[in-house]
């Protein structure tokens, strides 16, 4: 690989100030300042700080850079350093100002936190969307937004939010004390979802208020709903689909605010699903007159 400098002036007390912009740079030691400082991004406060996250695999991290998301610091193991694919890669990314780090294997583990890493790595500025943006993308009759209101496990959203992406969903909005979407275990969860899915966060508060602006129904499931969720009719406006807590559900204040409040019929002794799993039913059977076949399935 051509080791070209490509070096730009920053402030080099800042961590990822990108201060080896453009330049490929050998690391094998897990004690380099620079491998602390991404490995620090597994605690939330500091990716709240850095407004940074990171991403896992050459497939995952290709489509981010080629889809425009901003990538602050390119990581891949020295033994790949001649793969073509990634040469492209690693040029894009400097071109766009990362900085690239050819690491050791072991180096790639602390940083991922696995025995068997992604050769490939990513570290990416994060993306939110104001709450205001968030109802003008779902003002057409089938449009959904996702509201989900302090799940807990990074599992359960990240799973979400690669269901939100399948269904065609418009958004997710994440409402209180929510799990960062942004966490190893969400991305992973997403399997790349995350690079196409529009995140907002917003109090209950500011989602009551919220919602006097958003021009369609909301639709809550609630473990004493009456109404069964094949039974409403999604096809007339945008949705927003509000879901509560794993253990509790939707809170008084919240289901309050849905226009219809959904069942989930059931058959067999459990008492309840899964919230990805339950995410995912309601969402495809809202979306059921807006998906077709792909062509030549037929």
């Amino acid at each position: 690989m051509n080791r070209r400098n490509f070096q730009l002036e920053t402030d080099a007390s800042k961590p990822f100030a990108n201060r080896h912009a453009g330049q490929v740079k050998e690391i094998a030691s897990t004690a380099n300042p620079i491998v602390k400082d991404i490995k620090g991004l597994a605690l939330k406060k500091n990716r709240d700080a850095q407004n940074l996250f990171m991403a896992e695999g050459l497939k995952l991290v290709t489509d981010a850079i080629v889809n425009g998301w901003n990538v602050r610091t390119l990581i891949y193991a020295k033994h790949m350093a001649n793969q073509p694919h990634l040469q492209e890669v690693a040029k894009k990314a400097a071109t766009g100002g990362a900085q690239i780090l050819e690491v050791s294997d072991k180096v790639l583990a602390a940083i991922s936190r696995r025995d068997n890493p992604q050769m490939v790595m990513g570290v990416f500025e994060q993306r939110w969307h104001l709450p205001q943006a968030m109802a003008k993308m779902a003002d057409a009759p089938g449009d959904i937004l996702i509201a989900l209101e302090r799940v807990r496990d990074p599992g359960n959203l990240g799973t979400i939010i690669r269901t939100a992406d399948a269904s065609g969903a418009k958004g997710i909005i994440l409402v209180d004390d929510t799990t960062d979407p942004y966490s190893m275990e969400a991305v992973r969860a997403t399997m790349g979802s995350i690079f196409n899915t529009k995140l907002c966060r917003m109090t209950s508060n500011d989602l009551v208020a919220w919602r006097a602006g958003f021009a369609g129904d909301i639709i809550g499931t609630h473990l004493k709903a009456t109404i069964d969720y094949r039974s409403i009719n999604y096809s007339q406006k945008p949705n927003l689909l509000l879901m509560g807590n794993e253990q509790q559900g939707l809170s008084e204040n919240l289901a309050k605010l849905c226009d219809h409040l959904a069942f989930i019929p059931m058959a067999g002794k459990a008492d309840s699903l899964n919230l990805a799993i339950s995410t995912a039913v309601m969402l495809f059977e809202m979306r059921r007159n807006f998906l077709n076949m792909p062509e030549g399935r037929n």
